[in-house]
């Protein structure tokens, strides 16, 4: 403390009126003459300024009070602004009427709007007639650590990669680097431009805004380009990202566009193009909160139904409406106590002032192609929601980018006795695949050898022999799945009646003779394939069914055989094992190529745009083998086959790629034929031909217009179908009436149908005979064999072949170590 004797006192008092009050810590010499001379010194008075000028003065001490209490002789009130009436005293209810006008002005001026704590003007029972929501809110932003903090008032993160020992989603949640991540990602909005200098995402916002849409899809590739930092965050905390990314997103469009608002209150952001693609099968708890990217086929889909988003309820005690709440994916958030009456509820939901949003679950199951053999395919719950509700059906192939979360699944916990996680994903952004997306896989390298495979004058015939190529024989059979894989084009005149583009096929042969065989072969052939049996498939199992989900209830719309095959194939063998009251169910799939479903509610028409491809053996069938095992066996094909990788490429390119035109087919050619076998089968008996049969040849012509992948069809191609088509309607005729109609089409279906075949079977044939001959008259085989010239003549003409010529100089005849001596007039054989 300072001397006793030392004078102390005020400053000169305030000019400005009112009541002024002295500073301690000021010294003045003894010889100043001082109004306060006569009084004590403050108590709290600390040693001269002079000895510890570094501090300066403690303006806040421990008898900080003590400054303010009243010094008459130094406290000078103005006059003007005295005010000497007399004031009766206030009521408490009048005080806190009084305090509420001046906090409600203060409010209006600005004075506590806005983020500012409240607890730094008015003590915490003052905010006790503020709204539930505004004291939940206010205690929610203090709890977060500077979010309550205007965004000016934030210091933005330059080293956004800098993570400082956090982890990625700690880093997203703090203030700085998630106002860094809403700059980058508006600066990335606003001046992304494309190859051209076209602003891409201004022109997608409007585009967006013009179709009234919710969703702003963004490419991850471009935004890795130029946000190197948010591409590196995005998989690794998805929710928090993509949450700041809508906000901003929202901020972009509203202020290019400020009346969307009334449309839309917030704008989705979607992440296409992932580059990284994850199998169902192969989803493990590392990818657990992960932005990934999978692929598979929707197999069940319930209806859309409203989710609680913002939820307000009422007590019942007082009718207090409280909230609004948040809800979230994982828990639902509920009131404990009543802030107006304390009471601890029930609390009912307030069915007017709640804001939904649309939901829906579907089940994604992998592809049919990428299950590995002998296992079962997996699946997977998605959860879509707001717009991304109802933009796919059963039965349609998908690319889905979505957040892998868990959840709590009681049902789990009971089957396992002990706490099992459920795992959902929540889906983001979804795009249908089709058969184009394929062709992108394909290189130029690809393409370059497919174009030169295309040019090969023998092209149909080296695709015809490629086709199972472990299978002899069956050439007609093989024709014809290669054209089924190749498929027609769909036609819609005027936009009226839809007209299929693909080929069914039915097998029809004896036990034993590879029809099973080739159905395998298909299955591994093409990307997309079901493969089922007559024996143990249902007119449900093919088509589509609706079933109560095992937890939740609910009804759900689940695909068939026929609806997974959407775009693709679907084989069925033991065809006639099916009942015909399932077989039938399947007609409206195989010509309209759709299902129509009314059952528990569900009206709907699921597409079935596949091929099918059904073997069946006929009734009372026989095994009637046609060649012996070895000459099976010691058959040489002549024609050089395709590689089946190159072969596979070749179909997938024709097929998507390859649109045939039917301006230049031969109508009149096909009119003419349709007319005189629907003349020929009335007068037979045999079974009747209908307008399906036209249909099926311009198929196959326009099938095989794509084989050698022609814009047009023309009349090689046409002449192909009638001789196929034939082919398959005789031969379903009785013996006597197929043998009078080969007879009467043979000009038909003698095109292009290589007499070589038959020129070798009949010669071989002889050969066995010859050497028959000889171990029975003389005990042994013989090496060296010759058959007669004029004995394979008539043979030859048995089959309506006179010119044997070109036999002999073809690559068949030479390959099997035939010669013709054309002085002894033999074919010889063996050394």
């Amino acid at each position: 403390m300072s001397d006793p004797n030392e004078q102390v006192s005020s400053p000169d008092p305030y000019s400005g009126g009112g009541v002024t009050s002295p500073t301690s810590g000021v010294s003045r010499s003894r010889g100043d003459a001082s109004p306060g001379a006569h009084l004590p010194p403050f108590q709290d008075l600390t040693d001269a300024p002079g000895d510890d000028e570094g501090e300066g003065e403690e303006l806040f001490g421990e008898n900080m009070e003590q400054d303010y209490r009243p010094i008459p002789a130094l406290d000078r009130y103005d006059p003007a602004a005295m005010d000497d009436e007399q004031y009766e005293g206030m009521s408490i209810e009048d005080r806190l009427a009084a305090e509420a006008e001046l906090k409600k002005r203060d409010r209006e001026k600005g004075i506590a709007a806005g983020r500012m704590r409240r607890g730094l003007l008015y003590e915490e029972s003052d905010e006790e007639d503020e709204p539930p929501s505004r004291r939940r809110r206010m205690a929610e932003r203090a709890a977060e650590a500077g979010e309550g903090i205007e965004d000016e008032m934030i210091e933005s993160i330059e080293n956004l990669e800098d993570l400082k020992g956090h982890t990625v989603k700690e880093w997203v949640g703090m203030a700085g680097p998630r106002l860094e991540i809403k700059n980058r990602f508006r600066h990335f909005l606003r001046t992304h431009v494309d190859e051209k200098g076209h602003n891409v995402y201004r022109d997608k916002i409007r585009q967006l805004c013009e179709m009234n849409k919710a969703s702003l899809v963004v490419d991850y590739n471009t935004l890795a380009e130029s946000a190197q930092a948010l591409a590196l965050f995005l998989p690794e905390a998805p929710t928090e990202m993509l949450h700041i990314f809508d906000e901003t997103a929202s901020e972009v469009v509203f202020s290019m566009y400020p009346k969307y608002k009334v449309i839309v209150d917030l704008i989705h952001v979607r992440i296409s193009d992932l580059p990284l693609i994850e199998d169902i099968r192969a989803l493990r708890q590392l990818h657990l909160n992960q932005l990934i990217k999978t692929t598979g086929v929707v197999t069940r889909s319930t209806g859309v139904l409203p989710q609680l988003s913002m939820v307000k309820y009422d007590c019942s005690k007082c009718n207090f409406v409280l909230g609004p709440f948040q809800q979230s994916q994982t828990e639902e958030i509920r009131p404990g106590v009543c802030p107006e009456c304390q009471s601890r509820g029930p609390f009912e939901i307030n069915m007017e002032q709640t804001v939904y949003k649309n939901y829906q679950r579907i089940t994604l199951q992998e592809s049919p192609g990428k299950v590995p053999p002998g296992r079962l395919p997996r699946s997977k719950e998605v959860i879509l929601l707001d717009d991304l509700v109802d933009t796919v059906k059963p039965g349609d192939e998908i690319e889905l980018t979505g957040i892998y979360n868990n959840n709590y699944d009681g049902s789990l916990n009971t089957s396992n006795g002990f706490p099992v996680f459920a795992t959902v994903i929540q889906a983001n952004h979804i795009s249908k695949r089709d058969d184009r997306n394929a062709i992108y896989a394909l290189t130029d390298e690809d393409v370059k050898a497919i174009l030169k495979l295309s040019k090969d004058k023998n092209i149909a015939e080296r695709v015809f022999a490629s086709i199972a190529p472990s299978i002899y024989g069956h050439q007609n059979i093989k024709q014809a799945l290669t054209l089924a894989l190749l498929g027609g084009q769909p036609k819609n005149p005027g936009g009226k009646h839809k007209v299929r583009g693909d080929l069914n096929i039915l097998l029809c042969g004896d036990p034993g003779t590879a029809k099973s065989q080739f159905l395998k072969y298909i299955e591994k052939a093409c990307d997309k394939v079901v493969y089922t049996t007559g024996q143990g498939a249902s007119a449900v199992g093919l088509t589509a069914y609706v079933q109560r989900h095992p937890v939740t209830r609910e009804w759900t719309l689940e695909a068939g055989a026929l609806v997974l095959a959407d775009k693709g194939v679907c084989l069925i063998d033991e065809f006639d094992k099916m009942n015909d009251a399932d077989r039938t169910s399947i007609h409206e799939a195989m010509e309209q190529q759709s299902i129509s479903i009314s059952k528990a509610g569900i009206v709907t028409s699921l597409r079935a745009r596949c091929t099918v491809i059904a073997a069946s053996n006929p009734i009372g069938g026989r095994y009637d083998p046609s060649l012996t095992f070895a000459d099976n066996v010691e058959e040489e094909d002549s024609v050089e086959k395709i590689p089946q990788d190159l072969l596979k490429k070749y179909i997938l390119y024709a097929k998507n790629r390859i649109n045939p035109k039917l301006h230049q087919m031969d109508q009149e050619k096909i009119a003419s034929m349709y007319a005189e076998l629907r003349r020929e089968s009335m007068a037979t008996g045999s079974i009747p031909i209908t307008v399906r049969h036209i249909e099926s040849m311009i198929r196959m012509a326009e099938a095989h217009a794509r084989l050698h992948l022609r814009e047009s069809v023309n009349q090689n191609d046409v002449n192909m179908a009638i001789r196929l088509m034939l082919e398959s309607f005789i031969s379903t005729q009785k013996f006597s009436i197929m043998k009078a109609m080969t007879k009467t089409f043979n000009r038909y279906l003698s095109y292009k149908k290589d007499s070589n075949d038959l020129l070798l079977f009949v010669l071989k044939q002889l050969v066995l005979d010859q050497k028959s001959f000889y171990v029975t008259k003389y005990g042994h085989d013989q090496d060296y064999v010759e058959v007669s010239e004029k004995d394979f003549a008539e043979r030859a003409k048995q089959l309506n072949i006179n010119d044997l010529s070109k036999f002999y100089k073809s690559n068949a005849f030479q390959l099997n170590k035939f010669r013709f001596d054309s002085k002894k007039k033999v074919i010889c054989q063996g050394s």
